[in-house]
């Protein structure tokens, strides 16, 4: 007779290899419905902006979609676990393939804003339980590989995105970079009900942690128009922004309050307590904040400064995806055969510092093929940390706490791409306001600075155009010089990440389950 030890139960699951395969093939075509939709805007942006009056702003068509998914990864990560992910992601691109309806159909910049966040809404949820499923059906050791294979969707959609934006723009018109996400939506919505099956919990009801969403979402809108409008459109002194200031720290002060008193917090306490999740959280805040500082506006960079077209600029990240996706792919290969993961992350945030020094370099007369060069560099950097990160934190929590402990990873991975986003953009468009005011020649005048676009710029007398080009290129170059430091102090981070053996199999608390 066996002894009631009160410990509970542990079923490891083997893996079924023909149904990782469709499984796989669903969770890719999600994460490409999200991650694509993160890229394609960004050539038509200049033209978008243009023709909807809102130059001054274009960073809120960005910053709303990374904003809004930021908020709901933790929402998603944590429902996901409670109620099974399948459910959850159904509902997530039904969300995300509304916003791409009410961006398609904007008829000024505010409802195209609004519809970029609608999206982020869903996007959020495709991007975590897909990363999450994962963990579901394949143990640590192998995920290496699949998740090298993973991030080639970011790396295809960063291609292919900027590809099809500017083609877009150039050709059929901007609104085309959402109706895109229409087939694609439905094509994932296709995939996640025939080809998912999922572990499903069919215990006891649980409650859901309401307040503890909300302030969440209140604490990071409010970081967010901290880094918005801070130092450009309300000085860092003045009441407005100090009163953000003071209304996010009491915002996180009671989540905190809250996430230690209810029974299912969204973003469990005790996540923290584990050196790894928090160094590697930290390492994907800072890290992001140059990878979206850098993928956000090089394309508006390429073609006001360098004169190409939009598909033209699209295709000259080539070398920074590229790069991203070869190195992420071996990578996970080299990690699924040794289990060794420590060092290729340092190695990787370091090339990153280095990277944005190159490009803080850049001047209107630079190559455009060594600006190629620089953004591959900056691939490799990414490719050898990024994917590395999620894994890493993964391997240190059961599989019942995978949604949650990836969703909060991401969180923060996401607080450093809005702010990133944000406060680029708020600087550069502060900053380049300035510039033109000072270069621009007595009594001349580019006409409306919110409705600047390259065409327009490019056929402007060379009195004009030069000093715009100028104030375009120092209006952004230094900020990688000075945001070049963060991704130091991520590799410094990881250096004391505890190399943990990588689990070879999957396993779950026993309990009443029901695929679906």
């Amino acid at each position: 007779m066996t002894a009631d030890t009160g410990t509970p139960a542990v079923t490891k699951t083997p893996v079924d290899r023909r149904s990782v395969t469709f499984v796989f093939a669903g969770l890719m075509v999600a994460m490409l419905a999200a991650s694509l939709n993160q890229t394609v805007l960004n050539p038509a942006l200049p033209t978008i902006v243009g023709e909807l009056q809102g130059v001054d702003q274009m960073l809120w068509v960005i910053t709303a979609y990374i904003l809004a998914s930021t908020i709901m990864m933790p929402v998603y990560g944590k429902l996901g676990d409670l109620f099974g992910r399948k459910p959850i992601l159904l509902a997530a691109i039904s969300v995300f393939l509304a916003g791409s309806l009410v961006s398609a159909l904007a008829g000024s910049i505010t409802w195209l804003i609004v519809g970029r966040a609608v999206q982020g809404a869903g996007g959020g949820g495709l991007l975590i339980l897909s990363q999450a499923s994962i963990a579901d059906v394949i143990p640590a050791r192998e995920r290496g590989k699949y998740m090298g294979i993973m991030s080639s969707v970011f790396a295809i959609s960063s291609v292919s995105g900027p590809l099809l934006g500017g083609w877009f723009t150039e050709g059929p018109g901007w609104r085309w970079v959402f109706w895109i996400n229409l087939p694609l939506g439905a094509l994932a919505l296709l995939a996640a009900i025939f080809f998912l099956r999922m572990p499903a919990e069919r215990g006891p009801r649980r409650r859901i942690d309401v307040a503890g969403m909300a302030v969440l979402s209140v604490a990071t809108t409010l970081l967010v128009l901290v880094a918005s409008l801070g130092g450009s459109r309300y000085a860092w002194t003045s009441p407005v922004v100090l009163a953000l200031i003071a209304g996010t720290l009491a915002a996180a002060s009671l989540f905190v309050f809250i996430e230690s008193r209810v029974a299912e917090p969204v973003l469990p306490l005790h996540l923290f307590r584990d050196r790894n999740f928090n160094l590697c959280t930290l390492a994907g805040l800072l890290v992001s904040v140059p990878l979206f500082g850098v993928a956000s506006y090089m394309p508006t960079y390429l073609q006001m400064v360098a004169g190409r077209s939009a598909t033209v600029a699209g295709l000259l990240m080539l070398p920074m995806m590229g790069s991203m996706l070869t190195t992420s792919t071996l990578v996970g290969r080299y990690v699924s055969r040794t289990g060794r993961y420590r060092t290729l992350p340092i190695i990787g945030a370091l090339l990153v510092s280095a990277a944005l020094v190159l490009l803080s370099l850049l001047t209107v007369g630079t190559p455009v093929w060594l600006v190629c060069c620089f953004l591959a560099v900056l691939g490799i950097g990414l490719g050898s940390s990024m994917q590395l990160l999620v894994l890493v934190v993964q391997n240190s929590f059961p599989i019942e706490e995978v949604g949650t402990a990836t969703a909060g990873n991401n969180y923060f991975r996401q607080i450093g791409a809005t702010l990133g986003a944000a406060v680029v953009g708020s600087v550069f468009t502060s900053r380049l306001a300035s510039l033109l005011g000072e270069r621009l020649p007595p009594g001349e005048t580019a006409g409306d600075v919110n409705s600047l676009t390259p065409e327009t710029v490019h056929h402007l007398s060379g009195a004009l155009r030069i000093p715009i080009l100028e104030s375009y290129n120092d209006a952004l170059t230094p900020i990688y010089l000075v945001i070049s430091p963060l991704a130091v102090i991520a590799a410094v981070g990881l250096y004391f990440v505890i190399e943990k053996p990588l689990a070879t199999t999957i396993e779950r608390k026993a309990s009443s389950q029901a695929e679906v």
